[in-house]
């Protein structure tokens, strides 16, 4: 076997180097925090980093949710397997080398030995194989693709674990950051349910800051991880999340000091708090970071399995509006599942569905939807992911889709009602969510898609229970092919279908912005961003 490592430019089969180049094209020539400006100073020990987080995590364990609050705190408690760096390449985390077979088939990893629980217990290869086979693979949305051609795992020793896979996986190497595929203490897990263990709220990672309390509806505290493996790491003392309400409040809070980092920031807001000279702000587009913001339909619903319904409309969503006038410019018009940041699945090409509401009137005409005495062919609810232009956008589309007769209720709820509402009852006619579809379509779009990740239960998945028996056999070739150029034209014509069928219509791709103290130093320093460890974070005196 071919040893593959960080800093190893030998990538059996060759797909694995060309991958996270393509990951990270978009990231080249942009500078790391600290930004331009800053001279290199030695890190600061102690003190207190306090982040605004909205809406408040539903849970503390990335392993089971992709829900983006939660990976904001996770993934300072747990590390992953691997981290990334701000090209995509793959660095050493909990595994320090990697071997990959030339077929594919099998890859091995050496732990790394010394790496302790924070209750103490030792870290081992047993840890890993549990945590892919018994929850990776059944309840994270995402995990349930990525691995699903391994077969086993073995663990032949501590320090060591291989994966014996069915049939390639030439995106897996990209899915094992914490905040993707988080390891979880097995000794804590093997007996109960899953997704009721008292761990999720109150973890026990390997990371550099421990969990402390988690005081709800207020804030949560992580304290430093005295026997980290890193050992001059963290830095920092103690993280604070605190959870406010909406995106003015860490607009308001960043400001006025009470907070030093915030992701969740209104598009209108991000151009003048980078003015202010207490901060800075980063927006980093890779094929690690880009969201789609999407318009969902639930297929169980009887006058949404009319495509021409569904297609009537796409053609009523002025996209390009949405980005000039909700998004104030953070972002581009999306027509497809695969983000512009993923060039080497990306199709640049004219909309399907042009904003044409004269063409949206037909095909509800063709589809017997009539108007009554109000004008009304259609009464839909939609609920939409409580986090910033996403709630603006919805009232957008009720705006907009009155014009063509349809009547578009938008409902609000807190993010733990809309994930019950939306995948675990499954009341809701449409949905609209902004979701990572970094940083390969195997990774990130494909679950929306795949007839088989439909479970209820299952959040951020195929809520709309689309299933279609060509979109499956493109998904499942794609996973497998190693041929850059063959496994291009699978997602090209996986992407025509999907567009064409219009279960799920994509509105918007952004890149979150990342504001923060300027007094913060080095802590976006991996590819998913303001999800990463902040290991080494400081705080410079001012």
């Amino acid at each position: 076997m071919d040893t593959l490592n960080a800093l190893s430019a030998r990538e059996p089969g060759g797909w694995t180097r060309r991958r996270f180049v393509a990951a990270g094209a978009a990231a080249a020539g942009t500078l790391a925090w600290p930004g331009a400006g800053f001279a290199a100073a030695a890190p600061v020990r102690g003190g207190h980093l306090v982040i605004g987080a909205s809406p408040e995590p539903t849970t503390l364990t990335s392993a089971i949710t992709s829900a983006g609050p939660t990976q904001l705190v996770s993934g300072k408690i747990f590390d992953g397997l691997l981290s990334y760096d701000l090209q995509g390449r793959p660095t050493p985390q909990l595994a320090t080398a990697w071997r990959v077979e030339p077929d594919g088939r099998s890859i091995a990893f050496t732990l790394r030995p010394g790496v302790r629980w924070h209750d103490g217990k030792p870290f081992t290869a047993q840890d890993v194989a549990f945590s892919l086979t018994k929850v990776w693979k059944v309840y994270h949305s995402r995990g349930r693709g990525t691995f699903a051609n391994v077969l086993k795992v073995e663990t032949p020793d501590p320090l060591t674990v291989v994966l014996r896979l069915s049939q390639p996986a030439p995106y897996l190497l990209s899915a094992l950051a914490s905040s993707e595929s988080q390891v979880l203490p097995a000794h804590l897990y093997r007996q109960g349910a899953i997704l009721t263990n008292p761990a999720n709220n109150a973890p026990v990672g390997t990371g550099p800051f421990r969990f402390v309390r988690w005081n709800r509806g207020s804030d949560l505290v992580l304290e430093r991880n005295p026997d980290y493996w890193q050992r001059a790491q963290p830095h920092l003392d103690r993280l604070t999340f605190r959870f406010l309400p909406d995106a003015a409040s860490a607009a308001a809070a960043l400001e006025t000091g009470a907070i030093q980092l915030a992701t969740n920031i209104a598009p209108a807001d991000v151009a003048r708090l980078a003015r202010h000279p207490a901060l800075m702000v980063q927006t980093r587009s890779t094929g690690f970071n880009a969201t789609i913001t999407s318009f969902e339909f639930n297929l169980d619903r009887p006058r949404l399995r009319d495509a021409r319904v569904r297609q009537a409309i796409a053609h009523a969503i002025d996209r390009s509006f949405l980005v000039r006038n909700v998004w104030f410019g953070e972002g581009v018009a999306a027509t497809s599942p695969v983000p512009p940041t993923q060039p080497a699945f990306f199709e640049a090409k004219p909309a399907r569905y042009p904003y044409d509401l004269a063409r949206a009137a037909r095909l509800l005409d063709e589809a017997g939807l009539t108007p009554d005495g109000r004008g009304v062919r259609l009464t839909l609810n939609c609920d939409p992911y409580p986090m910033g232009p996403i709630v603006q956008s919805a009232h957008y589309l009720r705006g907009s889709l009155r014009r063509i007769g349809v009547q578009l209720n938008v409902r609000l709820q807190d993010a733990g009602e809309f994930v019950n509402r939306v995948y675990t009852r499954r009341d809701f006619d449409t949905v609209l969510y902004g979701a990572s579809a970094g940083p390969d379509p195997a990774i990130g779009s494909q679950r929306f898609y795949l007839s088989k990740n439909f479970e209820p239960g299952i959040a951020f998945s195929n809520g709309a229970h689309y299933s279609n028996p060509e979109v499956d056999a493109l998904l499942a070739a794609a996973q497998v092919e190693l041929d850059p150029a063959r496994r291009r034209t699978l997602y090209l014509q996986f992407q025509r279908i999907v567009e064409r069928d219009a279960v799920t219509l994509p509105l918007v791709s952004a890149s979150p912005s990342i504001l923060a103290s300027r007094r913060l130093r080095d802590a976006i320093v991996s590819a998913d961003g303001a999800l990463g460890n902040f290991a080494g974070a400081w705080l410079a005196p001012g």
